[in-house]
């Protein structure tokens, strides 16, 4: 195996890896793409389209960390799905840390796409998780 800096954009995990993280972003045009699964460590990019959402999402049992890589956003976060009593404004470069067990939602606030990056720890999606499409990723869910 080459362990170059590869920026295809595929799961890449468990192997040793390294990437042009800007590269990836670029190239990144899906809703969510896993770019690296482990046993204790998932890396994801997403690509938020104008005035979107990640949509709101708890994880239970994994902590996050979410960077904006470009664009403007806000974050909302709470304790309870109704009361989200947290709210930023988020720019390139700003990173979120989200524990496990609270509400989140990001919202792109822009007519250009938002750019980020996030990591779970544990994984949070099965290993080569690609979704084109925030519809794509609802439909996998309910079919889950």
């Amino acid at each position: 195996m080459n362990y170059s800096c590869l920026t295809e954009l595929t799961d890449h995990g468990p192997n040793p890896y390294v990437a042009n993280m800007e590269q990836l972003e670029q190239r990144n045009t899906n809703f969510r793409t896993a770019i690296w699964t482990g046993e204790h460590l998932q890396m994801t990019l997403m690509c938020i389209p104008s005035f979107g959402e990640i949509g709101l999402e708890n994880h239970k049992d994994t902590d996050q960390v979410i960077r904006i890589e470009e664009g403007n956003a806000i974050v909302r976060m709470g304790k309870c799905k109704n009361h989200l009593d947290f709210q930023r404004s988020v720019c390139k470069g700003d990173i979120v840390f989200v524990p496990a067990g609270i509400w989140h939602n990001i919202t792109n606030v822009e007519r250009n796409p938002l750019k980020i990056s996030s990591i779970y720890a544990p994984p949070h999606h099965p290993r080569g998780t690609m979704h084109r499409t925030k519809a794509d990723e609802e439909r996998e869910h309910f079919y889950m």
